[in-house]
C-alpha cells in the first residue's frame, strides 16, 4: 500500500514540475540570456518575438525546426548577424518551452 502512494506521489509531483516549467519560458528565456538579442516588439539583434511568432503562425513544423535552431544556432535567416549556438548546459526541454513561449506572442 505504501508504494502504490509513493508512486502516485511520484508521478504527480512530475506532472506538476512539468507544468511549472511550461510556464516558465520567460524565465529560462531570460536566464539564458536570449533577451540579449530578442526583445517582444522591440528590433535589435536580432527578431522580435512578435515577428518570429508571426512568421511561424500557422506552420505546425515550425516548432521542431526552431528546437534545432536555437540548439545549433546560424545565420541568413533574419540577417547576416549569426545567432550563436546554445550551450549545452541549456538542455532540450529548456528550448522545448521557451521556443513554445516564443512562439505565444501574437
Amino acid at each position: 500500500m505504501k508504494t502504490r502512494y509513493l508512486v502516485a506521489m511520484i508521478v504527480t509531483l512530475s506532472a506538476s514540475a512539468t507544468a511549472f516549467a511550461a510556464g516558465d519560458g520567460e524565465a529560462l528565456f531570460n536566464k539564458n540570456k536570449c533577451s540579449t538579442c530578442h526583445k517582444l516588439d522591440k528590433k535589435t539583434i536580432g527578431p522580435t518575438l512578435k515577428e518570429i511568432s508571426a512568421k511561424y503562425a500557422g506552420d505546425k513544423d515550425a516548432p521542431a525546426r526552431l528546437e534545432k535552431k536555437v540548439r545549433t544556432g546560424g545565420s541568413d535567416v533574419w540577417g547576416t548577424v549569426p545567432m550563436p549556438r546554445t550551450p549545452v548546459a541549456v538542455s532540450d526541454e529548456e528550448i522545448k518551452i521557451m521556443v513554445a513561449w516564443m512562439l505565444s506572442h501574437k
